[in-house]
């Protein structure tokens, strides 16, 4: 397995080590103690979920406001581009992104911690999305960031996304956390 930093604190790219052959492939998604030694990550997971969406859909920027979830995201089928914005006020990098793909072809895993907004956009005919949280599911709890923030600059991969009417309805970041100092 290959871990490797991104711009934002935390977040993590996990390439996890895959074993094929003719017969097709083997990984790893996850295990509690490889995954604590060589990410760090030593949050319990608490749920899983499960996601299938067409081309061109957007979801999110979704976060937790006061049980934030960590998330261990991957796709096992088709493709999304896969962001995570840091909106934390107090951050460095808040208003920062990073983006990347995740794919059944090249098997990736973006880990983000606790207190990121988080969200993806299918770039395939249809991708299955599939992610590990380290907290439930509060629908009280949720909030969201506008996904074409302009002061995040997401260069998303789709000019007219389809969306949910909630993460259509969603603020910017100068309206949720403020001006920037």
């Amino acid at each position: 397995m290959e871990v490797i930093a991104t711009a934002l604190p935390g977040v993590l790219l996990i390439k996890p080590r895959v074993f094929g052959d003719a017969r097709g492939f083997f990984l790893e998604t996850f295990s509690a103690e490889r995954y604590r030694a060589l990410a760090g990550i030593a949050l319990p997971f608490v749920q899983d979920n499960h996601s299938r969406s067409q081309r061109g859909v957007l979801r999110g920027l979704h976060f937790q406001r006061t049980r934030p979830q960590g998330k261990l995201v991957s796709v096992t089928r088709g493709a999304v581009f896969d962001v995570a914005v840091d909106i934390n006020p107090a951050s460095p990098t808040c208003g920062q992104y990073v983006g990347v793909e995740l794919s059944d072809a090249n098997h990736h895993q973006l880990w983000i911690p606790p207190g990121y907004a988080h969200g993806f956009c299918v770039l395939s005919a249809e991708a299955d999305f599939i992610y590990k949280c380290t907290e439930y599911y509060d629908p009280a709890d949720e909030g969201g960031l506008a996904w074409n923030c302009p002061r995040v600059g997401i260069d998303w991969p789709v000019r007219d996304p389809a969306l949910s009417a909630k993460d259509r309805g969603y603020p910017t970041l100068d309206a949720l956390i403020g001006e920037p100092r």
